[in-house]
C-alpha cells in the first residue's frame, strides 16, 4: 500500500508540474506544499495568474489551480482568494452545485491518495462528514471507488480507487510470491498424506470426519470397492459403513456414477467392484450433473425389463425396491439386475450407499449366520429409494458457468491444496484447464488462494490455499523419518508418474503404491511386484505385507472380499 501510495503522489520539478498536479488532485493543502518544497514553483503559478490560495473562514488554506476554482468555491461559498484572479472565459462552466463540485474535488484526490478514510476527507477538506458519505457513495455506484479495510494496522473503513487498488492488489500477489520456497515432490507427496491424515497414527472417526473426508474427496471418481475397502478406511479410525449411509440418508451426500460412455462392448454393464462411483455434497449435485458427460441416447438400448424399471421410476419418482418389482412385475432377480444395469449407466442412485452394497455381492453373501438367527446385511431392503439422477430430457452444457468453475476449483484445492494443470491428469471431472484457471485467479484476487511456485519441477501457474502453503512449509522443515505409507492405486494420491518419478500405475482397487518418506518404494500391479528402492534383504517380506495390506471393517467383507463379484 505504501508504494502505491507513493507512486500516485504526484511529484514536480517544474511549475508546470505542479500546475498539472493541481488540477489532477483537485488542491493541495499549503502543508502538503510546503512539505513537498514547491512553494517556488507555486509562487510562479501565481505570478501568472494560473493558481492562487483559497482560504476559508475557519482558517484552511488551498493551493487551487484556476481550472479548479469554480468547484472550490461551490463548496466553500464564503472563501477569499489571495490573489483574487478572474476565471477565464474558457474555463467558466455552468453553475455547479455543492454537491456536485464535491464528488469531482474527491475523485481528484482519490487518484492521488490510495486507500483513505471518509473521516480524514472530511477533516482536509474542511466539510461535514455526511456530506463526504454522500460524495463517496455516489462514486462507488460509478464503480470508480472501492471500501474496505485495505491497511491491516488501520483497522478502519477505507475508500480506494478502483485502479489504484487494481495496483496493490497486484503488488501484493507478487510479495506473497517472492515469499514462497518450492518444495520437492517427495515433499509434496508428504504433505498431501498429512492433509489426508493417511497414515496418520492420530486418524479421527465418526459421521462428522467422514464428511470432511467427503469434502475431500467430492467428485473424485474410484471404483466402487475402493471407496470403503481402501479410501475411507485409510484415513478414519475404525471407519464404519454406516457412517456413510448416515450421511447419504440424511441427504448431505449423493453416490453415482455422473460419467459414462454409450459404449460396452455389446455386453450389458453391471456394477461390478471396478464400475467408477464418485460421491458428491447434495448441494454441488446439479454442478456434477452438468459436468459428466452421459450420451443423450445411454438409455435407448436397455434391456426390456430395464426399460420397463427405468419408466416406472421415470413415472412414479423415487421408489422403494418392492415398489417397483411390484409396478414393473418383475421377478426379484430380474429388477436386481435392472437396477445394476442402470446404476452402471448413470441413471440411477439409492437413498442409502446400502444400495450399491447389496447390487455388488452374491445372493448367498446377503445374510450373515448367527448363532440362532439369519440376520440380512446388505440388502434392497436397506437400500431406501431408487431415483434418478437425470433426466433423459436433460441436455448438458457444454459450457461450464463461472459459478461451477468456481464450485470445482474449490473442491480441488480442497482435495490436494495445490492446483497446477499437471496435478488435473488425476481427475476424470477435470475441464479444461483455461476454463478453470480463470476462476483460481479470481479466487487469488478475492485473497481466498496464493499463487506462486509452490512445487519444484511442475511448469505453469500454482494455486494453493492459506493453510495449504503452511502445510508445505512444514513439509519440507519436518525430517525425514523412513516412513512406510501404503495406498490403493485408486487413491486420488496415487501420483506416481504424474508428480513422482516412475511409470504410472493403473487405478484398479486391487492395486497398490508404497510411498517411503514421500518416494515411491514398491508398487503391485496385477500378478506384478516390484520394489523401487534398495531395502535390507531382512526386509522385503515386511516391506511387501506392507504395500498388500488392506485395513477394512469385517462387516464389509462380503462384497470386498470374498463374494464379490
Amino acid at each position: 500500500i505504501k508504494i502505491v501510495k507513493d507512486e500516485a503522489w504526484p511529484e514536480a520539478e517544474t511549475a508546470d508540474d505542479l500546475h498539472d498536479a493541481l488540477v489532477l488532485c483537485g488542491f493541495l493543502t499549503a502543508e502538503e506544499g510546503g512539505f513537498n518544497e514547491w512553494t517556488t514553483f507555486f509562487d510562479e503559478l501565481v505570478s501568472q495568474n494560473r493558481a492562487t490560495v483559497l482560504t476559508t473562514k475557519t482558517g484552511k488554506a488551498f493551493w487551487v489551480a484556476v481550472e479548479r476554482l469554480t468547484q472550490m468555491n461551490a463548496i466553500h461559498g464564503d472563501a477569499f482568494l489571495n490573489p483574487q484572479i478572474e476565471i477565464p472565459e474558457r474555463l467558466k462552466e455552468k453553475t455547479i452545485s455543492k454537491d456536485e463540485a464535491l464528488v469531482e474535488i474527491i475523485r481528484g484526490r482519490l487518484e492521488a491518495l490510495g486507500p483513505v478514510t471518509a473521516a480524514l476527507i472530511s477533516e482536509t477538506l474542511g466539510v461535514s462528514l455526511s456530506d463526504i458519505d454522500q460524495a463517496l457513495l455516489k462514486l462507488e455506484g460509478e464503480g470508480f471507488v472501492f471500501r474496505g479495510s485495505f491497511t491491516p494496522e488501520l483497522g478502519e473503513l477505507e475508500w480506494c480507487e478502483r485502479r489504484l487498488l487494481a495496483r496493490i492488489n497486484k503488488y501484493t500477489l507478487s510479495k506473497l510470491r517472492r515469499e514462497i520456497e518450492p518444495v520437492s515432490a517427495s515433499d509434496f507427496m508428504r504433505f498431501l498424506f498429512s492433509w489426508h491424515g493417511v497414515g496418520s497414527d492420530d486418524q479421527p472417526e465418526g459421521v462428522e470426519a467422514l464428511r470432511r473426508v467427503l469434502d475431500q474427496l467430492e467428485g473424485f471418481e474410484a471404483p466402487a470397492a475402493a471407496w470403503e475397502g481402501d479410501l475411507f478406511s485409510s484415513r478414519l479410525k475404525n471407519y464404519d459403513h454406516t457412517w456413510l449411509d448416515t450421511l447419504c440418508l440424511s441427504g448431505s451426500a449423493v453416490w453415482g456414477r455422473f460419467r459414462t460412455s454409450n459404449t460396452h462392448g455389446g455386453k450389458k454393464p453391471a456394477p461390478i467392484k471396478t464400475t467408477p462411483i464418485a460421491i458428491v455434497k447434495r448441494s454441488n449435485l446439479d454442478v456434477w450433473k452438468n459436468i459428466g458427460k452421459v450420451p443423450e441416447n445411454n438409455f435407448e438400448d436397455l434391456s426390456h425389463t430395464t426399460k420397463k424399471v427405468f419408466d416406472f421410476i421415470s413415472l412414479n419418482g423415487a421408489s422403494f425396491f418392492e415398489q417397483i418389482a411390484s409396478g414393473t412385475k418383475g421377478l426379484r432377480v430380474e429388477v436386481e439386475s435392472s437396477l445394476s444395469e442402470l446404476v452402471a449407466k448413470g441413471a440411477i442412485t439409492s437413498d442409502s450407499y446400502t444400495g450399491l452394497r447389496a447390487l455388488l455381492v452374491r445372493s448367498k453373501y446377503k445374510t450373515e449366520k448367527g448363532r440362532r438367527k439369519k440376520r440380512m446385511s446388505f440388502n434392497m431392503e436397506g437400500a431406501g429409494r431408487w431415483s434418478l439422477i437425470r433426466s433423459v430430457e436433460q441436455e448438458d452444457e457444454d459450457k461450464k458457468s463461472s459459478e461451477e468453475m468456481r464450485a470445482i476449483a474449490t473442491v480441488f484445492l480442497m482435495r490436494y491444496g495445490v492446483v497446477f494443470r499437471k496435478l488435473l491428469e488425476r481427475e476424470s471431472f477435470a475441464p479444461p484447464w483455461r476454463d478453470l484457471v480463470r476462476a483460481l485467479r479470481l479466487l487469488e484476487l478475492r485473497g481466498e488462494v496464493r499463487g506462486g511456485r509452490f512445487v519444484e519441477g511442475v511448469t505453469g501457474e500454482q494455486f494453493a490455499l492459506p493453510e495449504a502453503v503452511a502445510g508445505l512449509r512444514d513439509a519440507r522443515r519436518k525430517q525425514k523419518s523412513g516412513a512406510l505409507v501404503s495406498i490403493s492405486a485408486s487413491d486420488p494420491l496415487n501420483l506416481m508418474g504424474i508428480i513422482t518419478p516412475g511409470k504410472r500405475v493403473s487405478s484398479h482397487y486391487k492395486n497398490r503404491v508404497l510411498y517411503r518418506d514421500g518416494v515411491p518404494a514398491a508398487f503391485k500391479e496385477g500378478s506384478e511386484t516390484r520394489l523401487l528402492s534398495e531395502f535390507a534383504q531382512s526386509e522385503e517380506w515386511s516391506i511387501k505385507q506392507t504395500l498388500i495390506k488392506r485395513n477394512f471393517s469385517p462387516k464389509l467383507k462380503a462384497y470386498l472380499g470374498k463374494g464379490a463379484e
